[in-house]
């Protein structure tokens, strides 16, 4: 401090302090602006790869000569009606589950609470299993029962949990439980159903863009939509449940109310990303704490969306090209990636003392 108070004689005191916090945010500022440049750069790019590679090939003249309405044998086709609306659909999926992952976490404070760990996106597989297989339901019913699924689980273990105030320990704990019991029921009801019903459910479990298209993007844009400014809205409350519930409250902010607000916010994002694509493992755990540490330790929400659109849209192309002849779910590239991610989480977190 006194090397830099001899440099700096205009500047004593709180002044070189002042400048050191300034110094240091728009350090913190570029690095951020720096980050999300560059997901969205790899977003973008993996988003021309999903469409134009692959097992049939676009050339990008020919891409735009569509776009603008021209008509080219099979490739008009493939591209509108297959192509574009998976990977537009998979990017806001990503998104979401980015986002609803990044809000638990960071609220909780803790990196195992995601909506696909504490038992959200279980409730949603559980609704969706007992549509498929008990009523018959196919397309828009199942995306729909998964919905209510998902917001109906939510709704449980936060009554459960707030007893005494809902800590992020409590809900986790609860979200288990619930996942733990869903789970069972699922697997109960594929036992017990015909071979064909099953290979139904399972294919939806496993999380799939296949069944990508127009309908369930603007659908799903729409939700988003109403969703995402609210998440802009009460991204305030979060840094502030962030510090803790008592130094929340010293900075003003009702808890349980803004905790209600986050959670709300982050299950409809969870629930519509599942009821569009299935419970795609593994893509709300990973997105938080990859951004987290891509960021040096500091939150953000954009960063944590971007990097869900990566993941989806990278796990999707690999799915579909990494084994010539066979189409894996892209929940299954997810679920392979999330395994070894969650191990490495562990053991970090004890060899540091914390939770990420």
């Amino acid at each position: 401090m006194s090397a830099l108070l001899d440099r700096n004689p205009k500047a004593p005191g709180s002044g070189t302090a002042a400048d050191i916090v300034r110094s240091a945010r728009r350090r913190t500022s570029r690095r951020l602006g720096t980050v999300i440049a560059a997901l969205g750069a790899a977003v973008v790019v993996l988003f021309a790869v999903n469409i134009l590679l692959g097992t049939y090939t676009v050339t990008i003249p020919d891409f735009f000569r569509i776009l603008g309405g021209e008509q080219l044998q099979g490739a008009t086709y493939i591209v509108m009606e297959s192509k574009l609306p998976r990977a537009v659909i998979g990017t806001m999926v990503g998104a979401a589950f980015g986002i609803a992952g990044s809000i638990f976490q960071t609220m909780l404070r803790n990196p195992l609470a995601s909506p696909d760990i504490i038992g959200i996106s279980y409730g949603a597989s559980a609704s969706a299993v007992v549509a498929i297989i008990v009523f018959g339901a196919a397309g828009t019913s199942v995306s729909l029962a998964a919905l209510a699924g998902a917001l109906l689980v939510a709704l449980a273990i936060y009554l459960l949990a707030r007893r005494g105030g809902a800590a992020g320990y409590r809900l986790i704990l609860v979200g288990i439980g619930f996942a733990a019991v869903l789970q069972a029921i699922v697997t109960f009801l594929m036992t017990r159903t015909d071979a064909r019903t099953a290979t139904q459910a399972l294919v939806w479990l496993n999380g799939s863009l296949n069944p990508a298209s127009w309908d369930r993007a603007v659908v799903l844009a729409g939700a988003l939509l109403v969703l995402l400014p609210a998440v802009a809205v009460l991204a305030r409350q979060l840094r502030g449940l962030e510090l803790g519930d008592d130094a929340a409250a010293g900075l003003g902010l009702r808890v349980e109310a803004s905790r209600l607000g986050l959670l709300i916010t982050g299950v409809a994002l969870a629930a519509v990303a599942t009821a569009a694509a299935g419970p795609i493992s593994f893509v709300a755990f990973l997105s938080g704490p990859i951004a987290h540490r891509l960021l040096r330790g500091r939150h953000s929400l954009a960063a944590s969306a971007l990097v869900g659109a990566v993941i989806v849209l990278a796990a999707d192309f690999a799915g579909a090209n990494l084994v010539p002849g066979i189409s894996l779910p892209v929940g299954v590239v997810t679920g392979a990636l999330g395994a070894p991610f969650l191990l490495w989480l562990l053991v970090t977190s004890n060899r540091v003392g914390r939770g990420g």
